[in-house]
């Protein structure tokens, strides 16, 4: 992060959840600073609507904890995992991955997910989560298209975080991106509902049916 963000980032080779083992580390030790959590195994990962996200040794799992003064002041709380999510889209197509950030959360590769992104706000400190398929698991799910070295990409991620980059920069790029999610469905409210007449607010939110609808998972 910039120079007075100190961020320390806990490698380990096998967890439960990087989120839950995240949480239970804030809860036992306290918040001092920027807090990240990588893992090369997760045995039981919590994806949205609290769905496990599991996978292989080997693939990418990551949770950070950081607090609001870290983000741009012009962040809308309710897009925040859009905005966590493009800017390691970005990243990873600047390494030539034609990976692509389905509304609002999901990271695809031409038309199967490959990871997706939780995030939550715990006492004025916000938690995110990002899980990765960097290998196969199966032939429901893809994986990235291109060979990453993970710490190279967390030193250019939390690099980017740093830079606190505006929300409407990130917006402008992603209104382009989000004609390809009209394709899909979301959940929402506990059903899937088509994207394919919705229409995407400045905030990140979406006009669907008449309703305005946030996804901050």
């Amino acid at each position: 992060m910039d120079k007075d963000c100190k961020l320390e980032i806990l490698y380990l080779d096998s967890v439960d959840s990087t989120h839950t083992y995240l949480k239970q580390y804030i809860n036992k030790y306290g918040y001092k600073h920027p807090l990240a959590v990588f893992s090369n195994c997760q045995l039981n990962g919590i994806g949205s609507r609290d769905n496990s996200w599991d996978g292989a040794k080997g693939n990418f799992y990551l949770s950070f904890v950081i607090d609001r003064l870290y983000l741009p002041s012009d962040i809308p709380l309710q897009s925040l995992s859009i905005y966590f999510s493009y800017i390691l889209k970005d990243i990873l197509t600047q390494c030539d991955s034609k990976v692509w950030l389905k509304w609002p959360n999901d990271f695809y590769i031409d038309n199967k997910k490959i990871g997706g992104t939780i995030t939550n706000i715990i006492q004025d400190k916000i938690y995110c989560g990002i899980g990765i398929n960097l290998l196969f698991i199966d032939n429901q799910y893809g994986y990235l298209d291109i060979a990453i070295n993970p710490k190279d990409i967390l030193e250019k991620y939390f690099a980017r975080l740093s830079k606190k980059i505006l929300w409407k920069h990130i917006f402008s790029k992603y209104l382009i991106e989000f004609e390809l999610s009209k394709s899909y469905s979301a959940t929402i409210d506990g059903k899937k509902i088509s994207l394919a007449d919705s229409v995407l607010n400045n905030d990140g939110s979406l006009i669907i049916n008449n309703k305005k609808v946030f996804s901050l998972r």
